[in-house]
């Protein structure tokens, strides 16, 4: 009698998206974004979103059981980018350099020190996270603040020597409350310089810079408005606590400095470690951010109308291939994107010492690869809904703004391309040829992995050829000369482990429709790549003439079939539906987001007496508390009742808000509307009762 029943196609496939710890690893954000104080507000100035932002951290604070166990796991801080990427990206940066960079360093440092963390785990005290410089960003290991230790106090004195030093972009405002930060300096102890080292400094209070300490806001970047700053130090003293110490170094407390590693990159390397978590975020809120991209884009390609051959007929833009097609390749993206994500998680928590280097790197590549193939995403997203994609309150600019700043944070992806591309091109074993290395069936996903491999080997091949050809003695002129044929090898390098990634879902699901689905979405992201480079596979005989001509149009079929199932697939990315209202465009009623009241349309449905200058009619309006409006022409409104017009368009809406007596709903929808409604009601329900519902155990899943 209580048999739990079989998961339908759409749950296969959500388990496929995000791991078979749904509920456990991802319920808990899922929840959290539809609860009101994170509904999209409407409007506001920049500080005010800023101050939003930071009251919402707060409200997500109060809600876990644990900031310092979230702090520890890397798979629940990827669900919190995940999830709240899409709809709050000023937020997701605050809560993610608060959690990973600040709370996660404090946390990985030398476990046998005492440090009262009460204030950052009650948020009595944010935490940020000051690391590159005005003249050093990627190169952070040439950060120019230095942490003189002072024997006689016993402590550390951080000061920036020149402009170039200051600290850059780190969120070191008083806004949302007094700062602390974790301080990338060079440790002078004894007139040696040992390196970069991490120091725990009091930054601000509540309204200002501490003494010692100071603060400038930054011009606003682009996207979610963040308190980006300049900050420099003055001879700030810090006492000998304030030193993340570790194997990487500490003062002795004869103050002496003792290190287990002798070379000084490598203890950087060490106490910046809560980098490739952020990486991980970064891909993660990528995917989240293209997962909401593109279910606005096809729910609304489902709904806008446009007219057919026929004059009296309309039909969805989606019906057209020109539509649908962009869009269909966007999904098999967006699933590569996701299960690539998940394969670097999983990849890098289980990795052996033996192995954890080259886990990481794998963490870097998907990093560039899924926030730069996110971007593209989104752009293309926002292209088919048009100038309601440009809008703010439909969510696309806001989206590809934050993607921006995912592709720079953590690691400009050019530059941590460059550097995989450098320990791949000299590092890694060239493939030995396997048997059937020769043309297959298109059909076989086996020969595809096959073709994926090969474009990753002829990449690096021209690149060894290249570095080989250039004249010895100069090292950046034979790097240049290799760097171009490499990069694209990290590129195919993604594909490839994005395809076996695939490969490896598909053979977890079983027979049937998700595993039919997964399989097309395979087949569409490999066809497209290998068409791509098809001209380099022929030439090494890994392709016929044949199946070059043959790649459009299977690449096409794919396509259609994609597109069949598009709606299908968006449910299975799990989108609440009360996060998917807070986007006009994504619901049928979208025009009424843009409805006026007192346009001429109502004028007819007005009571008698409700007319222009009457009472309660589009005149002068008076009443107790209720506010006035004068003005001229239409009138310009003031008073309580203009703000909560403003509020009302700046809040989206799917629906109208004028209710219509039942009868004329159903006279509007006709016979076959009705049958549909009634359809599409009980599909719902019945769903809705056949999926078990969110347990009220789910929270942070707790680590050893």
């Amino acid at each position: 009698m209580h048999e739990t029943p079989p998961p339908t196609t759409i749950d296969l496939l959500t388990r496929t998206l995000y791991g078979d710890n749904f509920r456990q690893e991802h319920a808990f954000w899922r929840r959290l974004i539809t609860t009101e104080p994170f509904r999209r507000p409407g409007g506001g100035t920049p500080d005010e979103r800023l101050a939003l932002s930071y009251h919402r951290l707060r409200i997500l604070n109060d809600a876990l059981d644990s900031g310092a166990r979230l702090a520890a796991d890397p798979r629940a801080l990827a669900a919190l980018h995940e999830w709240l990427g899409p709809v709050d990206p000023a937020l997701t940066t605050v809560a993610g350099i608060h959690y990973n960079l600040f709370l996660g360093s404090l946390l990985d440092h030398d476990p046998g020190t005492l440090r009262d963390l009460s204030d950052f785990l009650e948020l009595r005290n944010i935490g940020t996270f000051l690391c590159t410089e005005v003249a050093h960003g990627n190169d952070a290991a040439a950060v120019e603040t230095t942490a003189t230790y002072d024997p006689e106090r016993d402590g550390f004195v951080l000061h920036t020597p020149h402009a170039g030093a200051q600290k850059f972009m780190p969120n070191t405002s008083p806004a949302g409350g007094p700062k602390t930060g974790v301080v990338a300096a060079r440790l002078l102890a004894d007139g040696t310089d040992h390196g970069v080292f991490l120091f725990l400094a009091p930054l601000t209070d509540a309204v200002a810079a501490l003494p010692g300490v100071r603060v400038r806001r930054l011009p606003a970047r682009m996207g979610s408005p963040v308190d980006h700053c300049l900050t420099s130090f003055d001879r700030y003293f810090v006492p000998r606590e304030a030193l993340l110490a570790g194997e990487q170094g500490r003062i002795a407390a004869d103050g002496r400095f003792t290190s287990q590693l002798a070379n000084r990159r490598r203890r950087f390397l060490l106490s910046i470690g809560r980098v490739t978590p952020g990486k991980l975020s970064m891909s993660a809120c990528a995917v989240g951010s293209a997962r909401v991209t593109l279910a606005i884009a096809v729910r609304y390609a489902g709904h806008r109308l446009v007219s057919g051959a026929r004059g009296d007929r309309r039909v969805p833009v989606y019906a057209h291939r020109s539509h649908h097609g962009p869009l269909a390749g966007a999904m098999a993206t967006v699933f590569a994107m996701s299960l690539l994500h998940r394969r670097a998680l999983d990849r890098w928590e289980s990795a052996p010492a033996a192995d954890r280097a080259e886990a990481e790197r794998l963490v870097a590549v998907a990093k560039g690869w899924i926030t730069w193939q996110a971007r593209g995403v989104i752009v293309e997203c926002r292209e088919r809904c048009g100038a309601q994609g440009l809008l703010e309150n439909n969510g696309m600019t806001e989206l590809f703004t934050g993607i921006e700043g995912a592709i720079t944070a953590e690691g400009d992806n050019l530059a941590v391309h460059a550097k995989a591309a450098a320990e791949m091109l000299f590092g890694v074993t060239v493939r030995d040829e396997e048997e059937g290395d020769g043309p297959g069936d298109l059909d076989d996903p086996r020969f595809l992995g096959r073709l994926l491999a090969a474009v990753e080997d002829i990449w690096f091949d021209r690149a060894r050829e290249r570095i080989s050809a250039a004249p010895a003695g100069d090292p950046l002129g034979r790097w240049n000369a290799a760097s171009g044929p490499a990069l694209r090898g990290v590129e195919a390098y993604g594909y490839r482990q994005a395809g076996e990634a695939f490969e490896q879902a598909v053979a977890a699901l079983p027979e049937g429709p998700a595993r039919e689905r997964l399989t097309e979405l395979h087949r569409l992201f490999a066809l497209r790549w290998i068409a791509r480079n098809s001209g380099d596979l022929l030439a090494t005989g890994r392709l016929t003439a044949g199946q070059v001509s043959a790649l459009p149009d299977a690449e096409e079929r794919l396509i259609a079939t994609v597109a069949r199932h598009a709606p299908e697939l968006v449910r299975s990315f799990a989108l609440p539906e009360r996060l998917m209202s807070d986007w006009p465009i994504a619901g049928p009623g979208y025009a009424d987001a843009y409805d006026d009241p007192e346009g001429p349309w109502h004028r007819d449905r007005r009571p008698a007496g409700t007319g222009a200058g009457a009472p309660g009619g589009s005149g002068s309006r008076t009443g107790g508390g209720g506010g006035s409006r004068t003005g001229e022409g239409s009138g310009t409104r003031t008073g309580a009742g203009a703000g909560r017009r403003t509020a009302d368009f700046l809040r989206p809406a799917c629906g109208s808000k004028r209710r219509r007596p039942l009868r004329e709903k159903v006279a509007a929808l006709g016979t076959r509307g009705v049958l549909l409604a009634y359809w599409g009601t009980t599909s719902v329900l019945s769903r809705w009762f056949e999926k078990p519902q969110v347990g009220a155990d789910e929270s942070v899943r707790p680590r050893a």
